[in-house]
């Protein structure tokens, strides 16, 4: 399966070992992830303003590409997108949703993007994982080679994957989606009810103590319920729970770190591929430790 695929900015600087992971991870499973040419910043943030169209040009040029690489015949008839970022993903989707409502904001896009061609509204924007479930879990089940057997994970949803609800790909309230994945490459899931709880976003950058307080509740109540471990799809999600734990160490001389991992780390190593696709070694608390003393790592 070939598929048209949007990086986005931080899987090509911060988040590497989450996109060098998920490549390898889709060659086992006959997925070919081809990256859009020429592609651009999503925009990062969806604007809500009702009259605010400037920010949804980035997104909407996105998909032209994607239109592009069918008819160039780098794709056969593939007008899915994937994302792996869920911050990407979401503003992705959101912004072709709007423009397909209203008609009137898609020609004044056309109109000012008048140097490219025209956007048909051909495209679908859809998360990896969702591609997974489509392709289903069981298939993925049939690639493992190391079941991650006795590996308490408990995985992290946050706002973007979830909301709003014509957005989301799961249920908003209570997801499995996450958890049935990593159940069929052999993890012992572990619940959370914080699951879905905001890690605190951009919050980060103007009070990064504000957004550790809420990575010492999400992560203190996954360690209650068992878990060694916290997964995520979402760059920033994972930065705010896995990195500002530093922030957390210091106002709670008590806490325990806990790695925080991408969910297609761990699909890497059920898959037995070389630890260089794991990227484990990026990831601001070592998971090698614990994965070591599992006996799932060498």
């Amino acid at each position: 399966m070939k598929i048209p695929y949007f990086p986005g900015c931080t899987l090509k600087t911060t988040a590497k070992n989450f996109e060098i992971s998920a490549l390898e991870v889709s060659k086992v499973l006959d997925i070919e992830l081809i990256e859009l040419p020429k592609w651009n910043c999503c925009g990062t943030v969806t604007s809500l303003t009702s009259d605010d169209l400037m920010h949804h040009l980035a997104p909407i040029r996105d998909l032209i590409r994607v239109e592009e690489m069918n008819e160039s015949g780098l794709v056969d008839n593939e007008f899915r997108v994937v994302a792996l970022c869920t911050m990407c993903f979401n503003v992705l989707k959101r912004s072709n949703q709007r423009i397909k409502e209203r008609p009137d904001e898609f020609k004044k896009l056309n109109d000012f993007m008048y140097l490219e061609k025209d956007y048909q509204g051909k495209v679908e924007v859809i998360h990896y994982m969702e591609l997974l479930r489509d392709i289903d879990f069981s298939k993925v089940s049939e690639k493992v080679k190391k079941p991650l057997k006795g590996l308490k994970v408990s995985p992290y949803y946050g706002c973007l994957m979830l909301r709003p609800k014509e957005v989301g790909i799961d249920d908003p309230e209570s997801p499995t989606i996450q958890g049935d994945l990593l159940s069929s490459i052999g993890a012992e899931v572990i619940d959370n009810p914080f699951k879905t709880r905001c890690c605190g976003s951009y919050q980060t950058v103007r009070d990064k103590y504000a957004v550790a307080e809420l990575a010492y509740d999400i992560i203190t109540r996954a360690r209650k319920n068992g878990a060694e471990m916290i997964t995520s799809s979402c760059p920033l999600c994972l930065f705010n729970l896995a990195d500002r734990q530093k922030e957390v160490m210091e106002r709670h001389p008590e806490f325990e770190p806990m790695p925080v991992l991408y969910f297609t780390q761990l699909m890497a190593l059920a898959f037995g591929l070389d630890e260089k696709y794991f990227g484990f070694e990026d990831n601001f608390i070592d998971p090698r430790p614990l994965l070591r003393e599992k006996g799932l790592l060498k």
